[in-house]
């Protein structure tokens, strides 16, 4: 088969699962990472993230991560609901409403690499869903599954940002796709709107300073000083930067039944939040993102946003 032929399989099959893009490159060196991922660790914008500073050869270079890789193949995956949580309440992000994307998206990758066996013969390689040292967005970006915006997220003009990166590394030798432009253009709505101030420059995150970096990946008992009055209700993640992008406004919503919210979710008062128990917890967010901030985390981020008396409008800062 040859390689226009050969993508094109991909690319539908693929897109018959379920996936809103796919783009392919090159299994290389990413030199053009390096330097920034060197300033980026060296600046400590990985705040208490020390996981960022292993396999730092590994990150850049994915034929250490999977020996014999020729490709990355990239794909994206929508998870931007149809209706969304009460406005005036505690907010957790939309990726977070439903099932863990970790477990879903990996399945949908399985089925798309033994559908293609069973066309073209065994492939060796691996599939990663936000589970190893991989620089998603630079390989999605170099694939051409969008452009990196100014809040670091990956941005696709046809769809937004609201949706996973998932990657297959594997030993098929297949053209490179190549980035495509980046739209931001002089707009600065995800940097006005960051009440954190996260977004340093245009394209700079200090991962340090992120509202979902406080209620997900730091586990200290008490949050910073920095965020007090600054969380504007959300407890577990943070979709402001999105929320305000204009490319959102092609995001379309999913058809994955796996995704969908519970009503309790979209319906919990601040009053339902503060009282939440244990055994809820377990029962409400059982297979859910959520659990990684353990019941424990999200109560002390409960407790922290309510204390300050935060006004739930976030579309502007203070």
């Amino acid at each position: 088969m040859q390689q226009d032929q050969l993508k094109n399989l991909i690319r539908t099959k693929a897109e018959e699962i379920g996936f809103l893009h796919v783009g392919f490159s090159k299994a290389d060196f990413l030199a053009s990472e390096e330097p920034r991922l060197v300033n980026w660790l060296k600046t400590e914008k990985h705040g208490k993230m020390s996981y960022m500073e292993n396999h730092f050869d590994m990150r850049l270079d994915p034929r250490i991560l999977v020996p014999g890789a020729k490709t990355v193949i990239s794909l994206a995956y929508n998870y931007f609901p149809q209706t969304t949580q009460r406005a005036d309440s505690f907010l957790i992000s939309k990726y977070a409403y439903g099932k863990d994307y970790h477990d879903v998206v990996r399945a949908k990758l399985r089925q798309l690499v033994a559908e293609l066996q069973e066309e073209i013969g065994e492939i060796e390689g691996r599939v990663f869903v936000d589970s190893a040292p991989i620089l998603e967005k630079a390989w999605a970006e170099k694939s051409g599954v969008g452009w990196l915006g100014k809040n670091g997220n990956l941005i696709q003009p046809k769809a937004g940002s609201f949706f996973f990166l998932a990657e297959i590394i594997c030993d098929l030798v297949l053209e490179p796709d190549g980035p495509i432009r980046d739209y931001c253009g002089t707009c600065t709505k995800c940097i006005d709107a960051c009440p954190t101030d996260a977004i340093e420059a245009p394209y700079i995150v200090n991962g340090s300073k992120c509202i979902s970096y406080a209620t997900i990946e730091l586990k200290d008992s008490d949050l910073p000083e920095l965020f007090r009055g600054n969380m504007k209700n959300w407890v577990y993640g943070c979709d402001i930067c999105q929320d305000v992008c204009p490319w959102n406004r092609f995001s379309k919503p999913h058809d994955n039944l796996e995704f969908e919210p519970k009503l309790e979710i979209l319906n919990f008062s601040k009053q339902d939040w503060l009282e939440l128990d244990e055994l809820t917890f377990q029962s409400l967010f059982k297979g859910s993102a959520v659990k990684r901030t353990k019941f424990s985390g999200l109560k002390r981020n409960i407790v922290f946003v309510d204390s300050t008396s935060e006004n739930p409008d976030f579309t502007e800062k203070n």
